[in-house]
């Protein structure tokens, strides 16, 4: 059944077949969602359209309305807040890969069209939300904080963006990292360090490891460590359900707050102290080595150098 996308009914009345001309701009639909103005006393309800008769659904009473098979349902209609939303369908469980969520984010290589886009990421990020919760066994007042951190890619700064809406749209905090490592996501759950805010409640990292550039994905962590595959499949049915209400509830509100912190420099500050204690609190244990850094496929390198000034100078 077609919906009419981001429109909200103000008037709905039965009408024959006809062309539309400019005294008459009414858009023919099959689906038609009324709001509390509308002349029906019916609210939010759907109209399913067969040869000969239409149902209204979700309503405390049925009522059956009759027409001919040329009949249909013509309604003015406005842009609004109850929007409708038109959404590719989306198999979530095929984005998991083991412990991993991946996907083909970049256009650009025939025969891998996009599947992990910006309303995938935000329904994923809301189904972590209510899986931590669960997790944790708190209450649904309890605000969590999750931090979220990126690679290199180019689809990192869209994905993080989805990512963070979908977090503070189901009402919890955000910890934005920008560029960071992997091993530091997982770190961040168990920083205790309160003028930043961790240590947080879980993380994600967005990343596709060693993946061609068209790809990306998800890893996710909370003080216990990576997450299982178990723990992604429940997240993914999660997201799958979360995926298809919003085609009808739309965008929500933003309600959880969003913090930029620099936690590479917290991270990278750790690993310096940990080096220091293992080599017997040395003050330049790395002192006159020559050091060769291979990040691999990782974004890793970028923070390797202050550490490395911290052992040497």
């Amino acid at each position: 059944m077609a919906a009419l996308s981001a429109k909200v009914i103000q008037n709905a009345f039965l009408a024959q077949d006809g062309p539309r001309t400019r005294h008459n701009p009414r858009y023919t639909c099959d689906f038609c969602a009324l709001n509390t103005r509308s002349m029906h006393s019916v609210q939010g309800c759907r109209l399913s359209l067969a040869d000969t008769s239409a149902k209204w659904l979700n309503t405390t009473s049925t009522a059956w309305i009759s027409f001919g098979k040329q009949g249909n349902i013509s309604c003015n209609a406005t842009q609004g807040a109850s929007d409708v939303l038109s959404i590719d369908k989306v198999d979530f469980l095929k984005l998991q890969n083991g412990s991993d969520i991946r996907g083909v984010a970049i256009a650009g290589v025939e025969g891998e069209p996009v599947n992990l886009t910006e309303l995938v990421a935000e329904a994923i990020a809301a189904a972590f939300a209510a899986w931590l919760l669960n997790k944790k066994k708190a209450d649904g007042l309890r605000r969590l904080r999750i931090s979220v951190g990126h690679d290199s890619r180019i689809s990192a700064h869209k994905l993080q963006n989805a990512i963070t809406h979908g977090i503070t749209a189901a009402g919890h905090d955000v910890l934005q990292f920008g560029l960071a490592s992997t091993p530091a996501m997982f770190n961040s759950t168990l920083t205790k360090d309160a003028i930043n805010h961790c240590p947080a409640d879980g993380g994600i990292m967005i990343t596709a490891s060693h993946l061609p550039y068209n790809r990306n994905g998800f890893k996710f962590f909370t003080s216990d460590g990576g997450l299982n595959k178990t723990d992604i499949k429940d997240i993914l049915e999660r997201a799958s359900r979360v995926y298809e209400e919003s085609a009808h509830c739309g965008k929500q509100e933003q309600t959880g707050v969003v913090t930029h912190v620099d936690y590479m420099s917290i991270y990278a500050s750790d690993l310096v102290q940990a080096v220091l204690k293992s080599a017997g609190n040395k003050e330049k244990p790395l002192e006159g080595l020559h050091i060769v850094v291979d990040a691999g496929n990782g974004a890793g390198g970028f923070f390797v150098v202050m550490c490395l000034l911290l052992l040497v100078l």
